[in-house]
């Protein structure tokens, strides 16, 4: 209800309002400063000076003709195309984990380079670890994968597989509904 009415008064004579606001002069421009003030004066009073700054000046014009620059651009290099270094510039290793029945391919993957894991092999390494870590040492995973003892240590202590535990409810103390 009290939108109604204030719209009412807002739309109250808008025609009128719109008309007397264009009718307005237009705000004058930001004064200028004072040292360019009278500058500017001396020019609206003086036609020469007009003349002067419109007129062209075959003296500079001439010069300007005179003047060539070439410029040449640095040769481009593509960011998207960086240097891979090659299987000869870079050891491999031969994938030791491989996915069984893997569809599409995405996990095969047949050269790692050394210091590094594949994803599988990732999971593998934690898992044989979590399963068997007095067989499984950090020094003797560093070893089999090419991996250094640090990573190899910080992968076991930060990286955990997923576990489930199921923790079964104390049935003495509280009541469960019993099936009839």
């Amino acid at each position: 209800m009290g939108s109604r009415v204030s719209r009412a008064f807002r739309n109250f004579n808008l025609e009128n309002r719109a008309h007397k606001e264009i009718s307005k002069s237009k705000p004058s421009a930001a004064p200028h400063h004072p040292l360019t003030k009278g500058i500017i004066q001396q020019i609206k009073e003086n036609p020469e000076a007009t003349e002067s700054i419109n007129k062209k000046n075959e003296h500079l014009l001439s010069l300007l003709k005179t003047v060539y620059v070439e410029s040449k651009d640095p040769p481009q290099q593509n960011p998207m195309k960086t240097k891979i270094p090659s299987k000869n510039e870079e050891e491999c290793r031969p994938c030791k984990s491989r996915v069984v029945g893997n569809p599409y391919g995405i996990l095969d993957i047949k050269d790692i380079p050394k210091g590094k894991l594949s994803i599988v092999e990732a999971l593998t390494v934690l898992n044989n670890y979590k399963h068997s870590p007095k067989s499984w040492t950090p020094n003797k995973i560093a070893q089999e994968y090419s991996l250094d003892l640090k990573d190899t240590k910080a992968l076991l202590e930060f990286f955990i597989l997923f576990d489930v535990k199921i923790i079964p409810p104390k049935t003495e103390d509280k009541k469960q509904i019993k099936a009839n």
